[in-house]
């Protein structure tokens, strides 16, 4: 049935075969979209509360984290409260470190059942939750690609390790940046930058754009040390990206395109959800389903199993990619 209904849904995006790429799903992470668009537009307070109260319906985790980062503007702080407790406490599944301490800042803008019901969330026994990996300021929890896991793993000694690591932390500081709070690929290469920690069964939350102006807008997220959760710039047809962002790219025997083309137009953001539970994916591009538990295969070696635990990577290929609102958590 989940498979039926994606399929419905996935159908109202695409006519006579044809993507509608211009006219991206109404769904929350798309509105959220909108919506911060929108804040970097407005001119007024009452313009940037009235946005703020739209954010907070839309329900999402990045939209709870984004209305916590005003948690300190005296003109916004008592909206942008209201809409991190009611995103907060209405969402079980948010629970975590970060849910709590954004949930314990609000305690002095709310009152009545509200605050109550804070004070009993954030004096459960403590789960970790979504942790973000990317703090908008440096590269701090980032390290360079060396090689693929097998090698790494098998083939190199420890003291080769080491020595390997230093150059590619090198080329990823050269490559990579912060750029007005964004992780930016600014390189011309093909290196990934890597989490410093490793990863076993996982959801991740990931925003991203391609530069409109790069020579083949493309990019990817590897799971532990594996291709890849591809996205792409749907009107590049000569390799086939018309398809969609979000398919597991790499696969031959298992399912290697989304379900549907859920892209938003080239240059603007999209959000992927990913989780990865085994060797098993599941996608969602823009709060639509485009990849449903599928198994990643080890493209390293098709003979062996995917990695139990390993790191994961944004890929760069060759042109200018954005990243931001990092979060995992691991299951």
């Amino acid at each position: 049935m989940k498979k039926l209904l994606a399929l419905l849904f996935c159908s109202a995006l695409v006519v006579a075969g044809h993507p509608l790429a211009a006219q991206p799903a109404e769904t929350p992470e798309n509105r959220l979209i909108a919506l911060r668009h929108q804040m970097d537009e407005a001119a007024t307070v009452k313009q940037k509360q009235q946005i703020l109260s739209q954010m907070a319906e839309t329900g999402t985790f990045t939209a709870m984290m984004t209305l916590g980062t005003l948690l300190d503007d005296p003109a916004l702080q008592k909206t942008a409260a209201r809409g991190v407790a009611a995103i907060g406490l209405s969402h079980p599944e948010f629970d975590g470190q970060l849910t709590r301490h954004l949930l314990g800042r609000c305690l002095p803008f709310v009152d009545g059942s509200q605050r109550k019901a804070i004070i009993a969330q954030i004096g459960k026994e403590p789960v970790e939750g979504y942790v973000s990996h990317f703090n908008g300021r440096d590269l701090t929890g980032w390290k360079g690609l060396v090689e693929n896991p097998i090698v790494r793993r098998e083939k190199m000694t420890r003291q080769e390790l080491e020595a390997a690591q230093v150059e590619a932390d090198q080329r990823m500081r050269d490559d990579w940046k912060v750029e007005n709070g964004l992780l930016a690929y600014v390189g011309t290469g093909y290196d990934n930058i890597c989490t410093v920690e490793e990863f076993g069964d996982f959801e991740m939350l990931v925003d991203w754009r391609l530069d409109p102006n790069g020579k083949e807008p493309d990019a990817g997220i590897y799971l532990r040390g594996t291709p890849q959760v591809q996205i792409w710039d749907i009107a590049r047809v000569n390799v086939g990206a018309q398809v969609g962002s979000g398919g597991l790219y790499n696969n031959q025997q298992h399912k290697s395109i989304p379900l549907c083309v859920a892209d938003n137009p080239l240059g603007e953001w999209n959000s992927f959800y990913i989780k990865m539970v085994g060797e098993r994916v599941t996608v969602r591009l823009n709060g639509v389903l485009v990849v449903d538990n599928v198994p990643l295969e080890n493209y390293w070696d098709r003979q062996r199993p995917i990695f139990p635990v390993e790191q994961i990577e944004l890929q760069a290929h060759g042109s200018k990619v954005y990243y931001r609102d990092i979060y995992i958590k691991r299951l």
